[in-house]
């Protein structure tokens, strides 16, 4: 049975014109191939992917061109797709947390304060959350946009050829992953930061590491700029291209560095504080350029200002030894005073002991607490975050119940991704990866 007689598999037209199918021969070849139809116009359609052009996942880019010039570009995407938003109707708004982790999992951290910070807002208990919660959420997060901008930048420098950038990004990003691994307990995915604060206190010894590695950092962080910032084949790659005006930015909704290389100083940390940011000293970094080599100083400039407030929230954990980590409603908090127990998993035998031997009241609520989970009131709530990649925000819906409704999430990736036509189109096939790099679009967040 031929193609077209499948009722399944109907043939269709998607381009107009001749495609070609690029599959590793000389470009010399495909151009040689139009030379017979002289004074016709043709246009040649490649599709660059589905793979990985500095995305962190996978995308698919259809790109029209004359020559080596870009005449249009879309994109096509899709291939991650993970159905969390749907998952998570289906699990109790604490499990919701496990879902919503692995959207942008360069930035789980983010995810999972967005969410919360919304549940939080439908149970009323915004004011009720300790200092210290939040303090651990904002040392989280800004160690979360430090190795999400690292990455960032290896990655794109890795694209253009700039190996020695890749390679030390992912030295450094690999010290943050440790001091995740010894907050959190895991590297990625992490399902840490709850409703009501944070899965557990910090470890012993936590800080001294925090410290270590800031002292550390800022001998680093200026072999970055040693290598790039003045360097002039990495300023000729990048200089003017991807531009993208703030006018552009502002009708496609487009935020984070790309906005704020524009010279717009809009950080929702700054214009809508949340988890205390007001009370943190850092400046938001813009650049004037509104293109890709903009948008890299302002990721380099924004990794200072994290390591800054690293810092103080480090000196006000100094503080906090022994406050709570968690909302004191029992009816909400999970417990999180006691560790968890000496193989990593479960809770610490002291609390096994108490609520298996001591008291069945306690048995009883942690068994229900954790099975059925807790009643958020009906309502809606719409909470954003200033991810790495620009705003995240969550919308939570409840009707009453122990599961959410329906959760659904601005991904910064997704909005941002709108610009790559407007970034590509006129310029070389060559810098469409440096565009896409410079957006940084996280996939996983994009296809959730």
């Amino acid at each position: 049975m031929s193609a077209s007689d499948d009722l399944y598999a109907p043939s269709a037209e998607t381009t107009d014109g001749r495609v070609f199918t690029v599959s590793g021969q000389d470009w010399d070849e495909i151009v040689s191939g139009l030379a017979d139809n002289e004074g016709v116009e043709e246009r040649v359609v490649v599709n660059m992917g589905p793979q990985h052009p500095s995305t962190h996942g996978v995308l698919r880019l259809i790109l029209e061109i004359d020559g080596e010039t870009v005449t249009e570009a879309r994109c096509g995407i899709g291939y991650l797709h993970t159905g969390i938003e749907k998952n998570m109707e289906f699990r109790t708004w604490v499990q919701g947390v496990t879902f919503c982790t692995r959207m942008d999992y360069l930035a789980p951290l983010f995810n999972e304060t967005a969410y919360c910070l919304g549940v939080e807002r439908l149970l009323d208990i915004e004011d009720q959350i300790p200092e210290k919660a939040n303090v651990m959420r904002v040392l989280l997060m800004e160690l979360n946009r430090l190795s999400s901008h690292l990455v960032a930048i290896a990655t794109g420098g890795m694209e253009i050829g700039a190996l020695t950038v890749m390679t030390i990004g992912f030295r450094e990003r690999e010290l943050v992953l440790d001091l995740f691994e010894l907050i959190t307990g895991l590297r990625m995915n992490h399902a840490f930061i709850r409703p009501g604060g944070v899965a557990q206190d910090l470890p012993p010894g936590a800080l001294e590491e925090i410290r270590g590695f800031i002292a550390l950092m800022k001998k680093r962080l200026p072999e970055y700029a040693a290598l790039c910032n003045a360097n002039p084949i990495f300023k000729g790659r990048l200089e003017g291209v991807g531009h993208l005006e703030l006018d552009g930015c502002l009708a496609l909704g487009i935020t984070g560095p790309p906005l704020r290389a524009t010279g717009y100083g809009w950080d929702i940390r700054k214009t809508e504080p949340y988890c205390g940011y007001e009370e943190y000293d850092f400046d938001v970094q813009t650049w004037d350029t509104a293109d890709s080599y903009g948008r890299f100083r302002v990721r380099l400039n924004e990794m200072w200002e994290s390591l800054k407030i690293v810092e103080q929230a480090a000196d006000r954990l100094a503080g906090l030894e022994g406050a709570p980590v968690m909302v004191a409603d029992k009816k909400i908090a999970w417990p999180s005073q006691l560790s968890i127990g000496s193989d990593g998993m479960g809770n610490s035998l002291d609390h096994i002991k108490h609520i298996m031997g001591d008291s069945m009241e306690a048995l009883i609520h942690h068994f229900k607490l954790v099975t059925e989970g807790f009643r958020v009131p009906p309502g809606q709530a719409y909470v954003p975050v200033e991810a790495p990649r620009g705003e995240l925000g969550a919308h939570v819906v409840s009707d009453g119940g122990t599961r959410p409704f329906r959760a659904h999430f601005r991904d910064p990736s997704f909005t941002n991704l709108q610009g790559t036509s407007v970034m590509s189109e006129g310029g070389q096939v060559a810098d469409v990866i440096v565009a896409i790099a410079s957006i940084d679009p996280v996939m996983g967040g994009v296809d959730r």
